[in-house]
């Protein structure tokens, strides 16, 4: 029987989804010394505060939830994956998408823009109709659109302008990207790739969570050295990476710094949850 390390290790969620259960699994089976933490139930008071842990892995459901629990530990001395930098880079797509520019990592051409005027000139700039409005922040694939011609626009816009939360005001804009049924997620830890899948769908949102089936994907080493390049430039740690595919090259999506792994690891055979609680005692010893 395996002795526990001695290291203190938290798991702070808002839901215990499959993946979390996996992770959970993993840590009994290496008997680490593993505490749930609820977020939505704890007083973040570092007057009050009691428990120090080695390091805590956020996996909440509520981005605004996890990031404002991980500056708390932060600022407390502890160490959390991913950090709060980490989460930052990877949570606001535009600031993804800048930091991937600026390290010259091949991504979608994009643009940020506030009213519709100016939307229009960044559809010139981004080479013409079709593109994609999407939020900021979000994930699961959700509230973006395909635009077509102006008038799609116009109308998306005013429901954001009129309708929308404050950031929504903010428009961010990626060119269509025309894929072959599929893009690729890659799970990257550590900056190392630990594997990956395609999802595929006939839909040109090639999401899980939107009905996409898992499939299999070996990564070559041309994918590995994007993907790993990618990590580096938000600051590593656990991640998901999503790659178009074109017909010369691939292209950095979006990288997920609280990723879905459990069709992952149902579909390759890796156990991801065995490699996440490895990144977390590594980092807790350092």
């Amino acid at each position: 029987m395996k002795l526990k390390t001695g290291l203190k290790l938290a798991l702070l969620h808002s839901t215990i989804r499959e993946d979390e259960k996996l992770i959970i699994r993993e840590a009994e089976k290496n008997h680490l010394d593993l505490t749930i933490l609820d977020a939505r139930y704890q007083v973040f008071n570092p007057h009050s505060w009691q428990n120090y842990f080695d390091v805590i892995l956020e996996r909440c459901l509520s981005t605004t939830v996890g990031f404002q629990a991980t500056l708390f530990f932060e600022r407390l001395g502890m160490k959390v994956i991913n950090s709060s930098i980490v989460a930052n880079n990877c949570d606001n797509k535009f600031l993804t998408s800048l930091l991937l520019s600026e390290h010259k990592i091949p991504t979608i051409p994009f643009a940020l823009v506030f009213n519709e005027d100016q939307a229009k000139q960044a559809v010139k700039q981004l080479g013409g109709y079709p593109l994609v409005i999407k939020p900021v922040s979000g994930s699961w694939g959700r509230l973006l659109a395909k635009v077509n011609d102006d008038d799609s626009l116009e109308g998306i816009i005013e429901q954001k302008q009129v309708l929308g939360s404050p950031m929504q005001k903010a428009l961010y804009l990626q060119k269509y990207v025309n894929k072959p049924g599929r893009d690729i997620r890659v799970v990257v830890i550590a900056n190392q790739v630990v594997c990956a899948i395609y999802r595929e769908t006939s839909h040109w949102i090639t999401n899980t969570a939107r009905g996409a089936q898992a499939k299999n994907c070996k990564v070559d080493q041309k994918l590995s050295e994007i993907c790993v390049k990618a990590s580096s430039a938000v600051g590593g740690g656990i991640l998901g990476i999503d790659i178009f595919e074109t017909d010369k090259r691939f292209l950095v999506n979006e990288i997920n710094h609280t990723m879905e792994y459990k069709n992952v690891q149902r579909v390759t055979g890796v156990n991801v949850a065995a490699e996440i609680i490895h990144f977390c005692q590594e980092v807790a010893k350092s």
